[in-house]
């Protein structure tokens, strides 16, 4: 069942990545980047790596999915209905990826791999959060704040002109 599950979500993952990159609308392209962002997940779910999977839903899926979508239909007018992502240099870059198919492909069937009999499923959220809040909290918070002030100057950046040049200090008035 799981050798299944795991075909089942390598082929949504594969054809939904095709649909992002052969796509020449944004939005369609958008919904594929959706179900590889899924598929990814669901893959670290059968790996075993739980934070991983709800990392990747959490940052990918409800972060930078919507932020790309936010992006686009704020970007352009409502009324501009024509979005594109136009498609260069296709034949090229599928002999590219027929290669490097073909190369990695190779490489997995002629590996041996390791492979483990009776593996019991053992949640890894706990112990990362145990450590997260015990030996790493100083790193945990230093990077925490980096974020914060990295939030706030983006915030300052994406400002008016109009409001950037209130915040700069009068020269006049001191002399």
């Amino acid at each position: 069942m799981a050798d299944l599950v795991f075909v089942l979500l390598s082929i949504l993952t594969v054809v939904s990545a095709l649909i992002v990159a052969g796509n020449s609308s944004v939005i369609y392209s958008a919904v594929g980047l959706l179900f590889t962002f899924m598929g990814v997940a669901g893959l670290y779910v059968l790996a075993s790596a739980d934070f991983l999977a709800a990392t990747q839903m959490l940052v990918y899926v409800g972060g930078i999915l919507v932020l790309i979508l936010f992006a686009v239909f704020l970007s352009n007018r409502i009324s501009d209905a024509k979005l594109s992502n136009p498609t260069h240099m296709r034949v090229p870059s599928a002999i590219v990826c027929i290669a490097l198919f073909g190369l990695m492909s190779n490489a997995a069937v002629t590996t041996e791999w390791a492979v483990k009999t009776n593996v019991e499923y053992a949640p890894t959220t706990a112990v990362l959060g145990r450590l997260l809040m015990t030996k790493y909290l100083l790193p945990f918070e230093v990077v925490s704040v980096l974020l914060l002030a990295a939030l706030i100057g983006a915030a300052l950046l994406s400002r008016p002109e109009s409001a950037k040049a209130a915040l700069k200090p009068d020269m006049e008035e001191g002399q």
